[in-house]
C-alpha cells in the first residue's frame, strides 16, 4: 500500500567497497539452517573500517541528513496513518475494510491479525506516532544488517554494523520504507532470524508463520522449507500461520470472513499495478505492454517464474543463496511489488560481498541506490507510455532479479577435499 504521488528522491552516497584479499584456507561446509550443510566458498575478509567513533559519527550524520530531508519535504508518512486507522477500527468495532484515509484514499490491505498488532498505534498522538515508527525502523534495519552479516558469514562488529547501517539507509527501498512507515524491515527481521537459527531450534519456523500472517506473501518460504525437505520448520511455520488467521477470526470474525473471501482478491486495493512504484514482473509487463491489466501475459511468466524459482532455490549450492532466491521469486511473482518491499536488497548485497566480492556486491548496491525507477516520466497515465530504453530503468529491480536469480543458485564447482573441513553452523 502506498500514495501514487511522486516521492522526494534525493541523491543516495553509492557506498564504496574496497578490493580485499581472499584466504587461502579450504572452503567450509556451512548450513544456514538446512538439512543437510552445502559446500561455501572461501572465507572473505572484511576491509578495515573507521573505528567505532568515526562509524558512529557516520552512522549519526546520515539519521540527521535523513530526518532533515523528511522535515523539509514534510513526508506524510501515509502508511503509518493507514495503521493507526486499523487499530482505531479494531477498539471503536468500525468495518476494518471500509475506510480510507490521507489525501490518497488509502484502504486497509493486510489481513485482520495485522490489525491488531496496530491497536497501539491508534493510542498515540500523531506526532509521536511517527517518530515511534522512525526510530524503530533504524532500529530494525541495524537488526536487518546484523542478521544479514550472519546470514552471509561476515563478522558483524560494532564499527561495520554502524557503517553498513549508515550506507544501507540510502538504498531506495530501505530509504521508502523508512519515509512511509512501512513494516517491511520488521517482516524481513523475522524471516531471517527464523531462516538463520541452527537446524532444530525450539520453535523454529513461529516468526515464518507469524511474518505470513502480517504479510502473505512469506508464506512462498513455507514451500521452499518443504521442498527442501524441512518438513517440521514448514510445518511449523504453518501452524503459526494458521494461528494468526484463527485469532484474527475470533477477534474479528466479519473483518475475517470479508478478507479471506473477498478482499484477499481484490488485488486493485492495494494500487494501480502499472505505475513505475510496482516493481514486479506484472509491473514490468504492464509498462512494457502499455497495457494496464496484461492478464494472461503477465499470469504465464509469473508461473514459470515461480516454478523456476522455487527449483533453483532448491538446488542452490547453500541455503542462504536458497534463502535469496526465494524472496526474489516471491518479490517477482506477487502482483504489486512496491519498491520499497525490496529490503531484501541488503541481506542480498552481503551475500553477494561474501560469495563474489565487492565489485558484484557494488554494482548491485548501485542499482538499489540508483532511483531510476523515479528518473522516467511518471506522471498520470505515462508510465504506460515509455519508449523502449526507458523501460529498463523503469524496472530496475526485476529485471536485475531475473539476472540474479541464475548466479545465485549456481551450482558449486568441484572443490578439493580437505580432512579438515568441518561443518559450522551460523549462529
Amino acid at each position: 500500500m502506498r500514495p501514487v504521488p511522486p516521492r522526494p528522491h534525493p541523491g543516495a552516497v553509492p557506498a564504496r567497497s574496497s578490493e580485499v584479499r581472499e584466504q587461502g584456507t579450504e572452503p567450509a561446509r556451512t548450513a544456514v539452517g538446512a538439512g543437510s550443510p552445502r559446500t561455501e566458498p572461501r572465507a572473505r575478509r572484511v576491509p578495515h573500517l573507521p573505528a567505532g567513533p568515526l562509524a558512529g559519527l557516520l552512522a549519526g550524520c546520515s539519521v540527521l541528513a535523513f530526518c532533515l530531508l523528511c522535515v523539509g519535504s514534510h513526508a506524510p508518512m501515509a502508511d503509518v496513518l493507514v495503521y493507526r486507522a486499523e487499530g482505531a477500527a479494531v477498539l471503536g468495532g468500525r468495518d476494518l475494510y471500509g475506510f480510507a484515509v490521507t489525501e490518497w484514499r488509502l484502504p486497509a490491505t493486510y489481513p485482520p491479525f495485522a490489525a491488531l498488532l496496530f491497536v497501539p498505534a491508534a493510542l498515540l498522538p500523531v506526532g509521536v506516532l511517527k517518530a515511534v515508527f522512525v526510530a524503530g525502523n533504524l532500529a530494525l534495519l541495524t537488526v536487518l544488517v546484523r542478521l544479514s552479516c550472519r546470514l552471509a558469514g561476515l563478522p558483524a562488529r560494532l564499527p561495520l554494523l554502524g557503517a553498513a547501517t549508515a550506507l544501507a539507509l540510502w538504498l531506495e527501498p530501505v530509504f521508502q520504507t523508512v519515509l512511509f512507515g512501512q513494516v517491511n524491515l520488521a517482516v524481513v527481521c523475522l524471516i531471517l532470524w527464523d531462516l538463520t537459527r541452527p537446524p532444530g531450534a525450539r520453535g523454529k519456523g513461529i516468526a515464518l508463520g507469524v511474518a505470513a500472517g502480517v504479510k502473505l506473501t512469506p508464506a512462498v518460504f513455507v514451500v521452499h522449507l518443504l521442498l527442501t525437505r524441512r518438513h517440521r520448520e514448514a510445518a511449523t511455520a504453518a501452524t503459526a500461520f494458521a494461528g494468526t488467521v484463527l485469532l484474527g477470526a475470533l477477534v474479528l470474525p466479519d473483518a475475517s470472513v470479508g478478507f479471506w473471501t473477498r478482499r484477499l482478491f481484490e488485488t486493485g486495493r492495494v494500487g494501480r499495478a502499472w505505475i513505475v512504484d510496482n516493481q514486479s514482473l506484472q509491473g514490468m509487463i504492464a509498462r512494457a505492454l502499455g497495457d494496464p491489466a496484461p492478464g494472461p501475459l503477465w499470469a504465464v511468466p509469473a508461473l514459470a517464474v515461480a516454478l523456476a524459482g522455487l527449483w533453483l532455490a532448491r538446488r542452490a549450492r547453500d541455503d542462504r543463496r536458497g534463502v535469496l532466491v526465494t524472496a526474489l521469486t516471491a518479490l517477482l511473482i506477487c502482483p504489486i511489488s512496491w519498491s520499497h518491499h525490496w529490503v531484501w536488497c541488503v541481506p542480498l548485497i552481503a551475500v553477494l560481498y561474501a560469495g563474489h566480492g565487492p565489485r558484484a556486491a557494488g554494482a548491485v548496491a548501485a542499482v538499489f541506490t540508483a532511483r531510476t525507477l523515479w528518473l522516467v516520466p511518471h506522471q498520470g497515465d505515462l508510465d504506460l507510455r515509455l519508449p523502449w530504453w526507458q523501460q529498463p530503468l523503469a524496472s530496475p529491480y526485476p529485471l536485475l532479479a531475473l539476472a540474479l536469480l541464475a548466479l545465485l543458485a549456481r551450482p558449486a564447482a568441484a572443490q578439493p577435499s580437505a580432512s579438515s573441513s568441518s561443518a559450522s553452523t551460523i549462529r
